[in-house]
C-alpha cells in the first residue's frame, strides 16, 4: 500500500518527556518522530499527538507538541478507546503511526485503528520501547494484524510521489 498525503493522518503517540528516557534509543526515535511531523506538516498532512495519563506522566515533548493539531490526553492505551477515531479527519483512511511504548500504546492503539476499518502504517525508526525485544514483537503483532510497515523516508517519498513535487526540496531538507 502506497500512501496518498492527501488521505493520510499522523497520529504521534506518547512521545511525554517523563516515558522518553526511559526508552531504548528513545532521542533518535524522538528525533525521528520529529522528522516525520515536520514532513506531515510541510505536505498538509494533519498531525494528531496523545498522551497517556498526562496528570501522571506529563505531557509529550516540546518537539513534538509543536506539531500536533491536536492532542488527546488518555486513559485507554488504545487511544480509539478515549477518542482518537473522534479527532481524524473526514477522508483520511490511512492512519500512520509512530509513538512509544511500541508494544503498549502503539499495538494497542493500531489493533483499535484496524477493528475500525482504517489502514494503518507502522513507522518502524519512529516507534520504541523500554526494551528492544518488547519492541520486535509488538512489530510482528502489528504486521501480522494487518499494519503495514514503513520508514520515515518511505512514507516522505509515498506521500509526495514525484521529484517534481512543488514541496519537494523543502521536505528533502527533512531527508538529508
Amino acid at each position: 500500500m502506497l500512501h496518498n498525503a492527501a488521505e493520510s493522518v499522523l497520529v504521534l503517540v506518547d512521545f511525554q518527556g517523563r516515558l522518553m528516557p526511559a526508552i531504548h534509543e528513545g532521542d533518535r526515535v524522538a528525533k525521528e518522530a520529529v522528522r516525520l511531523g515536520n514532513i506531515a506538516r510541510v505536505l498538509d498532512v494533519p498531525v494528531i499527538g496523545t498522551e497517556q495519563s498526562p496528570g501522571s506522566l506529563g505531557g509529550n515533548i516540546d518537539d513534538i507538541k509543536r506539531l500536533c493539531d491536536r492532542t488527546l490526553a488518555k486513559d485507554y492505551f488504545d487511544g480509539c478507546r478515549d477518542g482518537l477515531l473522534d479527532l481524524l479527519p473526514e477522508g483520511r483512511k490511512n492512519v500512520v503511526v509512530a509513538g512509544c511504548e511500541a508494544h503498549v500504546c502503539v499495538l494497542q492503539t493500531v489493533a483499535g485503528l484496524l477493528g475500525h476499518g482504517l489502514k494503518v502504517t507502522v513507522v518502524l525508526d519512529a516507534i520504541g520501547s523500554r526494551q528492544a525485544r518488547s519492541r520486535e514483537a509488538a512489530i510482528d503483532r502489528m504486521r501480522n494484524s494487518g499494519a503495514t510497515a514503513a520508514t520515515v523516508e518511505m512514507v516522505a517519498f509515498e506521500w509526495m510521489r514525484t521529484s517534481q513535487h512543488e514541496r519537494f526540496r523543502e521536505v528533502l531538507g527533512f531527508v538529508k
